[in-house]
C-alpha cells in the first residue's frame, strides 16, 4: 500500500525516520528503516538514506507491503497467575513484556505465553479479540506491570468488556513521581488524544480530545524529591496516567517519554523503567454476578527504588519539648 504526503510548512527539518515514526505510530523506528534501505521511501521521487532531512514541501511517498497472515505460536514464557476458572483467568504481568504481537514484536509477547498456557492446559481463550489479541479485554503498556485479567470464553470477554466500557471496574494502580504534588489528594480532569506533532505520544494538543480523568492520592512522600502515589483511573484512556500526572508537573519516575532524560536518574539512583504499577482489579465474575477483586503490590525492581529513595530521604526533625 502506497502512502502519499507533503510535509506542511510549520515542519522543523528533522531526520526522516525521525519524522515518519512520530507520523507512524504503528511502525518502529527500526521497522521504518528497513522500508528507508529497501527503497519502500522516496522524497520527491527519490530514494534517500534514513538520515535525509525533511524541509517543507517534500513529497514523501512509502510503500508499506502487505501484511503476511499472522500465525501465532505459543511459548513456554513464565506467567504469574493469580485465579483461574472456566472462564476467566487473572495474571500479574511483568514489566518488560509487551502484551500483545505488533510490528517489532512479532514474538515474545504475553499472547504468546497464553497461547502456550491453554495449549498444555487444556482451557479455552475468547476468540473476540481475533488472532492477534485472543483473550484480551485490557491492556498495559509495555513498561507497566500488574493485574491484568484474560477471558477464556466470548460470553466473558463481553460481560467484562462491557464493564470496561461502563466504567465499573474498580482499578487501582501506584506510581513513583518526581516531586511531591500541593495537594495530597485531587481530580485531574484533561481531555486527551493522540499528539498532533508526535503521533506516538498523548497529550491535550488534539484534535480528537477525549474527557479522562484520574483522582490521585500521595500515599508517601520522600522529602521534596519523589512520591508514591495511588491512583484512580475514571476513564480509560492510552497513557492517561502518564499524561495527567505530566500535566501535574510530577511525571512518573523513569518516564522519559513525557518526563524526558532527568526523570530516569534521582540523586544517584537510576530508574530502570517507568515507575507505573496495577496495582488492584475488581469487577463482576461474568458468570456468578459475584464482585472479585485481586491486588498484587509492585514488584522488586520499584521496591529497591523505593528503599533508594527512603535512603537518600532526611528523617523528620525531632519535636521540641
Amino acid at each position: 500500500m502506497v502512502t502519499e504526503f507533503v510535509v506542511t510548512a510549520g515542519e522543523q527539518p528533522k531526520r526522516l525516520d525521525v519524522f515518519l515514526v512520530n507520523r507512524e505510530p504503528n511502525l518502529s523506528r527500526s521497522a521504518l528503516q528497513r522500508l528507508i534501505g529497501q527503497g519502500r521511501v522516496r522524497i520527491n521521487g527519490q530514494v534517500v538514506k534514513p538520515s535525509q532531512k525533511i524541509k517543507p514541501g517534500d513529497n514523501i511517498a512509502f510503500d508499506i507491503p502487505k501484511a503476511e497472515p499472522l500465525e501465532l505460536k505459543g511459548e513456554a514464557i513464565p506467567l504469574e497467575i493469580l485465579y483461574e476458572d472456566d472462564v476467566l483467568l487473572l495474571l500479574n504481568k511483568p514489566s518488560g513484556l509487551v502484551v500483545h504481537p505488533a510490528p517489532g514484536h512479532w514474538a515474545g509477547t504475553l499472547v504468546n505465553a497464553l497461547l502456550h498456557h491453554f495449549q498444555t492446559s487444556g482451557g479455552t481463550v475468547s476468540t473476540i479479540g481475533g488472532k492477534e489479541r485472543p483473550g484480551l479485554v485490557h491492556r498495559l503498556d509495555k513498561d507497566t506491570s500488574g493485574v491484568m485479567v484474560i477471558a477464556k470464553t466470548d460470553q466473558a470477554h463481553r460481560a467484562l468488556s462491557a464493564q470496561f466500557k461502563l466504567h465499573t471496574i474498580t482499578r487501582v494502580y501506584e506510581a513513583l513521581i518526581t516531586g511531591v504534588p500541593k495537594k495530597g489528594h485531587g481530580l485531574i480532569e484533561l481531555a486527551i488524544g493522540r499528539d498532533k506533532k508526535e503521533r506516538k505520544k498523548f497529550s491535550a494538543h488534539t484534535a480528537r480530545p477525549k474527557e479522562s480523568v484520574t483522582e490521585y492520592k500521595v500515599d508517601h512522600r520522600f522529602g521534596k524529591l519523589a512520591a508514591h502515589v495511588l491512583l484512580y483511573p475514571r476513564t480509560g484512556r492510552t497513557h492517561q496516567l502518564r499524561v495527567h500526572l505530566t500535566s501535574l508537573g510530577h511525571p512518573i519516575l523513569g518516564d522519559q517519554t513525557y518526563g524526558g532524560k532527568k526523570v530516569c536518574e534521582v540523586e544517584g539512583v537510576e530508574i530502570p523503567r517507568v515507575m507505573l504499577h496495577a496495582r488492584t482489579l475488581g469487577f463482576r465474575h461474568p458468570s456468578t454476578g459475584e464482585f472479585h477483586e485481586y491486588t498484587k503490590h509492585f514488584p522488586t525492581d520499584m521496591e529497591q527504588v523505593v528503599q533508594a529513595l527512603d535512603a537518600l530521604t532526611p528523617p523528620p526533625s525531632a519535636k521540641k519539648s
